[in-house]
């Protein structure tokens, strides 16, 4: 089954604002142009939380497109696979925190965007075939999220993963909870909206939006690869100092 272009394009404008968010955020954090802490609470933090949050949604939306063509294989080659999938997206995640460790020790990306989609891939394994069941969870695991964020201080990178209000500086925080709730609620939509085969056809995309699903049908080689991108043309402008 081809791609829809429909998922596409949205995640394709997601990446758009990702990448323009990223280079507002460099221009403050690393070139000092204004202050970094627009991006720590208000419209700063609210608008990472919008494309952070679109992505984890329609990464949910995903799985139930790939679930459906894996279907006819033996359930445990397919639980294999999302277990492979989530910890692959895992993994690179961890060589960003490893790479924000040595680089921007101070703020540490201990948990971000990347280790949330790839651990939860793996956690919503069981419920990725659930409707109304996953807009319960997935509101509850939102409401659990609001209520640690309110209520507890985490001191420990090994809790923060879960949610709460982390006591240390991070450049990127997205814990399971509340996150892991827009993911099933991304699951309940994909049911929802593609749970029969005539609804999965694919039809060709519009010419004008071709560039945004070219975009996000490779969002995560674009997002591995663009911060960089971004710090050495700031670096060529003289606006960073790379040691």
């Amino acid at each position: 089954m081809r791609r829809l272009w429909q998922i596409d394009a949205l995640r394709g404008v997601a990446v758009v604002g990702m990448v323009f968010y990223h280079l507002s955020y460099d221009l403050a954090y690393f070139a000092g142009l204004f202050d970094a802490g627009f991006f720590r609470h208000g419209v700063g933090l609210n608008a990472a939380r919008v494309i952070g949050g679109t992505f984890t949604f329609l990464a949910g939306l995903s799985l139930t497109l790939s679930y459906a063509r894996a279907t006819k294989s033996p359930e445990r080659r397919v639980s294999l696979k999302y277990l492979g999938r989530g910890a692959r997206i895992f993994s690179y995640g961890m060589v960003i925190t490893l790479l924000t460790w040595i680089f921007v020790p101070r703020d540490m990306i201990f948990f971000g965007i990347l280790h949330l989609i790839g651990a939860s891939i793996i956690f919503a394994y069981p419920f990725i075939s659930l409707k109304l069941t996953n807009v319960v969870l997935g509101a509850g695991c939102i409401a659990l999220g609001l209520y640690l964020r309110q209520g507890f201080v985490v001191e420990s990178l090994w809790l923060a993963w879960l949610g709460g209000r982390p006591a240390f500086s991070t450049m990127d925080y997205w814990p399971i909870f509340p996150w892991f709730g827009v993911m099933l609620l991304g699951i309940a939509a994909g049911n929802a909206l593609y749970g029969s085969a005539d609804r999965r056809t694919a039809r060709t995309t519009p010419k004008p939006l071709r560039p945004l699903t070219f975009l996000g049908s490779h969002s995560l080689a674009v997002y591995l690869i663009h911060q960089p991108v971004l710090i050495a043309a700031l670096a060529l402008l003289g606006l960073v100092e790379i040691p």
